[in-house]
């Protein structure tokens, strides 16, 4: 990618000796920016313009289906047998991730030379505070446990979206960075934020009695119902499961957002904002799960997608008595993540500012799902993935795999957003919930037939 705000030609030096009479004159570095700038002021021109990025994801997207088609190199992580054969519907989703990617990579969203030695230096008072309290050590005891959420704290409305009546449930969070926490005061300036929120899907008669319950979590930029119900597969699951459906909203997404993006500054350059957004994640949803409780619940279940797969993730090493989790195309390590899709120019200069490769992965420890041990029984754990992950690469589902002690896995032929049309993914997340014992099974009053009465 060609950005309009990378470093610029590199002055040669020249020995004072070695130019004399009869030397090849050297063309100054002013004269070399002259001559370059009416294609810099171009290329930032079209970078700026989100069709010619989209347009310019068609032949990434190509080279990387050639390149896959003819040595099988789509995963190179993992052994999933043979991924020379190239499904067509692998080709779209291909595309659409690189078109996802490309939009996202605005050069909007870039951060500029100032920001660089200001998130480095928030990294390292919080690379300090974080040791010395022993949150690294330990990477759970930095999320506390939240207060239990009560009926009287939520404010229920109705909704309607996706052809599913739901219910909206709002209530405070109640988060805070603790005090002392690079990035708090500006976390806690998001006012939409402290709100948080969840969209109920139940079934409505009462003589079924209790039901098991499974939490779906969205994806980055996702969070409106319209969004979250097809892409967490609602109301199949809420049917063929006969479960209850809860879809919290993530902090800075959906009606919480602060920007015109849902999430944007949740995975951005700002990178203590991240780890804030992933503490609040699970607080917010571990209040959620108090309530659901509440509402007498057989069994409880985590699913999650992208971004959510993360909280899931996450979630399962810090609460106690779920009965499974579901990661779905999951990205687990935020260190790997930036380095994977930031412009060259980004990760240059965060590497030299000691953010790359050096404060950031420490600090991420403590929000990291790869740091806790999963608290949900072995056989209850399932992860599904794509091999042509063109956003979260195959390396992130493969390093979760390996912290959970392998459990039951699902590769697909697809792409990020190719879950949504797999009918292998559909199967696998119905049976997995089922066998973890998410599916309703109704008690069958019993008949008194009179042969059990003693005469």
């Amino acid at each position: 990618m060609t950005l309009g705000n990378g470093p610029g030609p590199v002055p040669r030096q020249v020995d004072a000796g070695a130019a004399g009479a009869g030397a090849t004159p050297i063309v100054s570095s002013s004269l070399l920016d002259r001559a370059l700038g009416p294609y810099r002021a171009a290329t930032r021109f079209l970078e700026r313009r989100a069709a010619v990025r989209v347009v310019r994801a068609v032949p990434r997207a190509w080279k990387f289906l050639r390149t896959s088609a003819l040595d099988g190199s789509v995963v190179d992580v993992v052994d999933v047998g043979d991924t020379r054969r190239v499904a067509p519907l692998l080709g779209v989703g291909v595309v659409a991730d690189e078109a996802f990617l490309a939009l996202a990579m605005a050069p909007s969203r870039f951060p500029r030379r100032s920001d660089y030695a200001r998130v480095g230096a928030e990294l390292v008072e919080a690379r300090e505070l974080f040791t010395s309290r022993g949150w690294l050590d330990d990477p759970a005891s930095y999320h506390r446990t939240p207060p239990p959420l009560g009926a009287d704290d939520v404010r229920p409305t109705r909704g309607w979206a996706m052809g599913l009546d739901y219910e909206r449930i709002a209530y405070a969070s109640g988060f805070s960075p603790r005090p002392g926490e690079p990035g708090a005061e500006r976390w806690m300036g998001f006012a939409p934020n402290r709100t948080a929120s969840a969209a109920i899907v139940r079934h409505r008669r009462e003589d079924d009695g209790p039901r098991p319950w499974l939490v779906c979590v969205h994806g980055f930029a996702m969070g409106y119902p319209f969004m979250d119900f097809p892409g967490l597969r609602t109301a199949r699951l809420h049917h063929a499961l006969g479960a209850n459906i809860a879809l919290p909203v993530l902090p800075l997404h959906g009606h919480r957002k602060v920007t015109r993006v849902s999430g944007e500054p949740f995975l951005s350059f700002d990178l203590m904002n991240t780890v804030h957004g992933f503490a609040q994640s699970v607080w917010d949803i571990r209040r959620l799960l108090s309530w659901i409780r509440g509402q007498g619940a057989t069994s409880i279940g985590l699913y999650g997608v992208s971004l959510g797969a993360y909280v899931v993730s996450l979630l399962a090493g810090l609460e106690s008595g779920l009965d499974a989790v579901v990661a779905g195309i999951p990205m687990v390590d935020l260190a790997a993540l930036f380095h994977e899709q930031s412009p060259l120019h980004v990760r240059a200069r965060a590497i030299e500012h000691n953010i790359i490769g050096g404060n950031a992965e420490a600090v991420i420890e403590a929000v990291s799902p790869l740091a806790v041990a999963p608290k949900v029984p072995a056989d209850r754990r399932f992860i599904f993935a794509g091999t042509g992950d063109r956003l979260a690469l195959p390396g992130h589902a493969t390093r979760l795999w390996e912290h959970w002690e392998h459990p039951q896995v699902s590769w697909y032929r697809g792409s990020h957003v190719g879950y949504l049309w797999s009918r292998q993914v559909a199967a696998f997340l119905e049976d997995s919930l089922a066998g973890a014992g998410l599916r309703y099974a109704p008690v069958t009053p019993r008949v008194d037939t009179g042969r059990e009465r003693v005469a």
